[in-house]
């Protein structure tokens, strides 16, 4: 083999031998650094110039382009690359390389490009490369190099790009030094939690074009002279603290902008009439500033105009008519490629005009909630036939929902809340077959519920509490087991009884029916709703005694059935329940002795008031004690109770050890968790949100990668700092997509406590513009199956012991009771496809949560059509 070396790389130039050699050993040298082996082809059978990703000179024989971008290769980088003399680009991007970036690169002094993109690279940024004076593009995107912000970049006078976004230098401000880069044309520093000012030197980059500094902690104002660089197209400074106006002419001075993002900061004054003026402008984000003054009605002007966020600012001139704050809306009707209007949060004031149904045919999403606009909603609302989103809700709109609002097929989320809306609800709403979330509550709605909301067999979110709404409540809807997350019928006029139906709400998490008329008994098949916690019944005529199907309901967290007619002892089991945070059973017609365990044991916790006939129970109730004969008959009540599980338990193990191990999931302690709002929707999360939960998808907190992404560990920024698991699609992986929108599909309709929670989704732009996708989930501590059954060191379990045999039995009762769920109590059968230890999760009580959907199949085709549309916008897409 050493002679076929020697014969292949001298050619006919035996001169050239010893350099040759020089390439392929540091060739060897890099591959042997790779833990992975993707590089098939660097082997000897085959010339080092037609190995994967390599390039040579045609003169020289010598390698000058290392292209080995997208290989998932996993390894540290070798420092025998400063050997490859004759380099002109590397780009390594979208790889798992960690480690340092070796010092032996600024020995490449032909380098013109160097690409680490999306990577792990760490420790600080390479001190020599300034040896590398044809540096010409730098791209270190989305890794974990920390160390002193590299302001020695600033010598690198042919630099065109420079990307450093994503990043952790420990050094904080922005180098003056950059603005001597005089033929930069793009500089992204984003998400770096960079302090202090923006340079004013920045404005000395005349050929800038992209700049990307959102993300950070930078204050004072953005320098007037960055206004003044006519060439720049991207413009984000958003996600900072940044304060001050924004010049008055900026449309004139940025003549070739196509994207400004200026959105979470502190920035004031009026909103820049000038604007209009940049004719090439498609992105507008003011949003979450305290601009004033009116939005300007030029903007129509922007033909080219896709996306405009000027929420919660101080957009309304104050006047009390007002009739001029929602002018702008008829110019806008010229922008015909316009997607997304968001507008919340502004107290624009007046009628709501007619020229909003002459909108973009474009559009997806629509908002103009909490604002204070009147008037009706116009019935060529229908126009808008593309919309996705639709919210109106809290404004001061009047008049009848028009029977239109049934032609826009595509609508997945109707947002009619706390206005003073009234008439009957249409019938038509029923043909929004994608509809997943209807919130019409806080108006003044009549009549029934329309038996065609059965039609909407994705929602899974309805509210349509405090209207004057009467009648029955219709069984084919409270029976749409598509309901998970929220019914809530409370504060209307419902009579009659409520339907046994409910019982197929088995992913339902809240139930509100109070403050109705209903009556008759409470249905038994109730105790189906498996992953209930919120139940309330309160102020309505129910009577009888509380359910024994009740015993099922293991996740509630409250129950309130109070002011009813109910009658019958207090069942023992309501003290089994570990969750319960209230239980109010008070003004009814209860007797018998009140339970002293459980939630009965803390008086804060539970309400029997105004049931005079109940006796015993903890000493803080004051009730009288329970007669003698009635203790010694509950005694002995117990002790035979006692008995029979002795009993029925030594039956049950006999069971288990037999097979019969599916069905004792009903029984099994659920693990513990915090207990979530009581909002019917999922927190809405961006992606400066995750990135910054994650602190920028920093290796420390990678968790694991899959065929399609990588999961991030997180902590997001709620009064609870909730730990969260964020699974990251890499977009670019074929299949990531589809993967991302099956398991969207899947999860939205499923709920199952041995399952892993969802708690959103973010279908979003990163800092570049590109597409962005990821799943949050509750985050589960003690990893997955597979790190216990195979530890490794660096993946050893908390505990030292392994999982004994009551463990592992547990566990394989928690899978099957997910799948139990998934294939016979879903409305549409899910089926995996994808099954196996790494896909099974343990929390702190090593109870399993089955994940990853990206695989799943539904059984039924038709549901693939009802998977949400893709949104470009910088909002997350939330799974209702």
């Amino acid at each position: 083999m050493a002679f076929m070396v020697k014969v292949i790389y001298q050619g006919g130039n035996g001169s050239l031998a010893f350099t040759n050699e020089t390439d392929i050993q540091a060739l060897r040298a890099i591959k042997s650094k790779i833990s992975s082996d993707p590089l098939k082809s660097w082997n000897a059978s085959l010339h080092f110039c037609k190995w994967q990703g390599v390039t040579c000179s045609t003169r020289h024989q010598r390698v000058t382009v290392l292209n080995l971008r997208s290989l998932k290769l996993v390894g540290s980088l070798s420092p025998h690359i400063g050997n490859l003399s004759f380099l002109r680009e590397i780009d390594l991007g979208d790889n798992l390389f960690n480690g340092i970036i070796p010092q032996e690169i600024g020995r490449l002094y032909r380098l013109r490009f160097l690409n680490l993109s999306s990577n792990s690279f760490e420790g600080d940024f390479p001190t020599n490369i300034t040896h590398c004076s044809k540096l010409e593009r730098i791209n270190v995107l989305y890794n974990n190099l920390a160390g002193n912000f590299p302001a020695i970049l600033g010598s690198l006078s042919k630099l065109t790009q420079l990307n450093l976004s994503k990043n952790r230098f420990s050094s904080r401000t922005i180098p003056p030094s950059f603005g001597n880069l005089s033929n930069l044309d793009e500089l992204s520093l984003g998400y770096n939690n960079l302090v202090g000012s923006i340079p004013v030197e920045l404005g000395s980059l005349l050929n800038l074009e992209f700049l990307q500094l959102t993300g950070n902690n930078l204050t004072g104002m953005i320098p007037v002279s960055l206004f003044n660089i006519s060439s720049i197209e991207f413009f984000s400074v958003s996600y900072n603290l940044l304060q001050g106006e924004l010049p008055a002419d900026l449309g004139l001075t940025l003549p070739n902008l196509e994207q400004f993002y200026v959105g979470l900061n502190i920035l004031s004054g009026p909103f820049p009439v000038s604007l209009a003026n940049a004719s090439e402008l498609s992105y507008i984000g003011l949003s979450n500033n305290a601009f004033t003054g009116r939005v300007p009605t030029n903007l129509g002007n922007l033909q080219n105009l896709e996306y405009l966020e000027i929420g919660g600012n101080f957009l309304s001139d104050g006047k009390i008519d007002g009739n001029d704050d929602l002018g702008f809306l008829k110019s806008l009707t010229n922008c015909t490629n316009l997607r997304v209007l968001r507008t919340t949060r502004n107290g624009f004031r007046g009628a709501f005009p007619d020229s909003v149904t002459n909108l973009s045919t474009k559009l997806t999403i629509l908002r103009l909630d909490e604002n204070h606009i009147s008037g009706k909603i116009p019935s060529g609302i229908d126009r808008l036939i593309n919309l996705v989103f639709l919210a109106l809700n809290g404004n001061l709109l009047s008049g009848n929902i028009p029977y239109s609002v049934g032609k826009l097929v595509n609508l997945q989320r109707l947002y009619l809340s706390t206005n003073t809306l009234s008439g009957k609800i249409p019938t038509s709403i029923g043909n929004l077959t994608s509809l997943n979330g209807l919130v019409l509550s806080d108006n003044k709605l009549q009549g029934k519920i329309p038996i065609s909301l059965a039609n909407c067999n994705f929602l899974q979110g309805l509210n349509l509490s405090h209207n004057n709404l009467t009648g029955a409540i219709p069984e084919q809807v409270i029976g749409l087991s598509s309901l998970s997350l929220l019914v809530d019928l409370k504060s209307n006029g419902f009579t009659g009884h409520l339907p046994v139906q409910t019982g197929n709400l088995k992913s339902l998490g809240e139930l509100d029916i109070s403050e109705n008329g209903l009556s008759g008994e409470i249905p038994n098949t109730l105790g189906n709703c498996l992953m209930l916690k919120y139940l309330y019944m309160r102020e309505n005529y129910f009577q009888g005694s509380i359910p024994s199907s009740f015993k099922q309901l293991k996740s509630i967290e409250i129950l309130d059935l109070s002011r009813n007619n109910l009658s019958g002892q207090i069942p023992d089991f309501l003290g089994n329940f570990l969750y319960f945070s209230y239980l109010n059973l008070s003004f009814n017609n209860l007797e018998g002795e009140v339970p002293t365990k459980g939630v009965f044991r803390n008086i804060s916790l539970f309400s029997v008031l105004g049931n005079p006939k109940l006796c015993g129970g903890i000493e803080e109730l004051r009730l009288s004690p329970c007669p003698k004969v009635k203790s010694d008959r509950n005694r002995q009540s117990k002790i035979t109770r006692l008995v029979l599980i002795i009993i029925f338990g030594s039956v049950f193990v006999i069971l288990l050890s037999a097979g019969g191990y599916a069905f004792f999931y009903r029984q099994k302690r659920p693990r513990e968790g915090s207990p979530s709002g009581l909002t019917p929707l999922h927190m809405e999360i961006s992606y400066a949100e995750l990135f910054k939960a994650t602190d920028g998808f920093s290796l420390p907190n990678l968790l694991g990668e899959g065929s399609f992404g990588s999961v991030y560990k997180g902590i997001l920024n709620t009064e609870e700092e909730k730990v969260v698991a964020v699974k990251v699609f890499n977009l670019q992986e074929r299949g990531a997509n589809r993967s991302f929108l099956a398991e969207c599909e899947a999860l939205k309709n499923i709920r199952h406590r041995n399952l892993v929670k969802i708690i959103s989704s973010c279908s979003s732009i990163d800092s570049r513009g590109h597409d962005f996708k990821a799943l949050v989930y509750e985050f589960m501590p003690n990893g997955s199956l597979d790190g216990w059954l195979h530890p490794s060191p660096p993946d050893q379990p908390p505990q030292s012991s392994k999982l004994n045999l009551i463990q592992r039995l547990n566990i394989a009762i928690d899978v099957a009771a997910a799948l139990d769920y998934l294939h016979h109590y879903c409305h549409v059968p899910v089926i995996h496809c994808d099954l196996k230890p790494s896909n099974i999760l343990l929390d702190n009580d090593l109870t399993a949560h089955v994940c990853d959907f990206g695989l799943a199949k539904l059984l039924l085709a038709a549901a693939a059509a009802t998977i949400s549309s893709e949104s470009q916008t910088g909002s997350a897409i939330v799974i209702y």
